[in-house]
């Protein structure tokens, strides 16, 4: 295969190189993988095509599949959460990777097209946008496909709507719904990396902050754990009364977002769903409110109400634009309203990556070995295997557990037993 790329500056090579050092040695599941499958070669002959944030941790994953015997051809799956310089050192390693930090929409996409031209059998995804580019534009692909993975909650809901509505052409294993990715990943990985989005943006104390989260799911309430363990008041906003009611049991007040819009100091939005904060609540907003969201697209806050209530807008500190409405209050959108985690910093540590990019790698090698068996539609990544990850990852911290007898098995998978 002839490799190609385009990336910002492939002299950030070695930069990038370092970086993603550094982050294999925080990665022990996924370098015990990469052992294994290096001699195994499981993934051999395969063609993979990947849509996903360009971190290191990606740049380890994407080397590990690699190790496995794919090839392999890139895209970003998000305008602002590339890294040039891990672009730069994958393309110096001579991957197809076609990234860089601050895309255009239509460049978003010709990206993904050019990793398409590489007539991938195998797709990983964050979000489903590369999924939903071959169902819409790239359906000649469809009948080589074997199989695909999908990162992230949004792009879950998407692909189930899709298999709802009888247009999902090919499997696609749902690995953000293994527990070793939404229970780690979705709450410890994204509670800290977006503080630290947010501290970086700003620099702000948190202690004694009023912090409105809009949704109380794993990642909201990943985010509500680190902020109040951070000394600020956490006001939850959701649509769901039972997650509301979580949020109320664990020590944080509930309230309408135009409530909480009165008197919040930082606002996070963690939903996947639109208009979440817009014109009504921007009306609300002290002056100096810091305005945020943590879910995978820049729909959650809408950007083109703030912009009409506003007279000026400037750029005060990397990552953090400063509106003046018309009345004079300052209102401060990190990210651009996009993912802040990795718009403002460098997503999540690499240890929380470490079991949600096994599961991608065992994935691809569950597409590539039984794929072409599998109906259409969405599947979960099997318990056994979330046992396995999450045991190599205990092992890696030199850590051990129980294991049940044979007359306890047999108590509790027998309903002869009782009091």
């Amino acid at each position: 295969m002839t490799q190609n790329y385009k990336v910002a500056d492939i002299g950030l090579a070695e930069q990038g190189k370092m970086k993603i050092e550094w982050a294999e040695a925080r990665m022990p599941v996924l370098m015990t993988l990469r052992q294994q499958f290096e001699q195994t070669q499981p993934l051999k002959g395969q063609r993979i095509a990947g849509c996903l944030h360009v971190t290191a941790e990606t740049a380890v994953l994407i080397r590990t599949l690699i190790a496995a015997g794919a090839e392999v051809a890139w895209s970003g799956c998000n305008p602002l959460s590339t890294n040039d310089e891990i672009a730069a050192a994958l393309a110096a390693d001579g991957v197809s990777i076609y990234a860089w930090h601050g895309v255009t929409r239509d460049d978003y996409y010709w990206c993904i097209d050019k990793s398409l031209e590489f007539r991938p059998n195998l797709t990983l995804d964050d979000g489903a946008d590369l999924i939903t580019r071959v169902h819409t534009t790239h359906q000649h692909l469809v009948g080589t496909i074997l199989g695909g993975t999908e990162e992230t909650t949004t792009g879950v809901h998407r692909l189930r709507a899709m298999h709802a509505a009888g247009k999902l052409l090919y499997p696609v294993l749902a690995v953000n719904d293994a527990e070793t990715k939404w229970d780690f990943d979705n709450v410890y990985g994204t509670g800290q990396s977006t503080l630290d989005g947010i501290i970086r943006a700003t620099g702000v104390l948190l202690a004694g902050k009023n912090v409105v989260i809009a949704g109380y799911g794993h990642c909201g309430k990943g985010v509500a754990l680190r902020a109040s363990g951070m000394g600020a008041c956490v006001t939850a906003t959701e649509v769901k009364a039972t997650a509301a009611l979580k949020a109320v049991m664990d020590g944080h007040k509930v309230a309408p977002m135009s409530m909480a819009a009165e008197w919040g100091d930082i606002f996070i939005t963690a939903t996947g769903v639109k208009d979440i904060i817009v014109g009504k609540h921007f009306d609300s907003m002290r002056d100096g409110a810091i305005v945020c969201n943590t879910g995978h697209y820049d729909c959650e806050i809408n950007v083109d109400d703030l912009t009409a209530r506003s007279k000026s807008k400037r750029t005060i500190r990397d990552g953090c634009e400063e509106y003046t409405l018309h009345d004079g209050r300052r209102i401060y959108l990190l990210g651009q309203g996009r993912l802040v985690n990795l718009a403002c910093a460098d997503g999540h540590p690499s240890e929380v990556m470490d079991l949600s990019f096994a599961n991608q790698t065992m994935g691809m090698v569950m597409m590539a070995q039984d794929g072409k068996d599998l109906k259409p539609g969405v599947y979960d990544i099997p318990p056994a295997l979330d046992q396995q990850i999450a045991g190599l990852k205990l092992q890696s911290m030199g850590m051990g557990i129980d294991t049940l007898t044979e007359a306890q098995v047999t108590y509790s998978n027998s309903y002869l037993e009782g009091t």
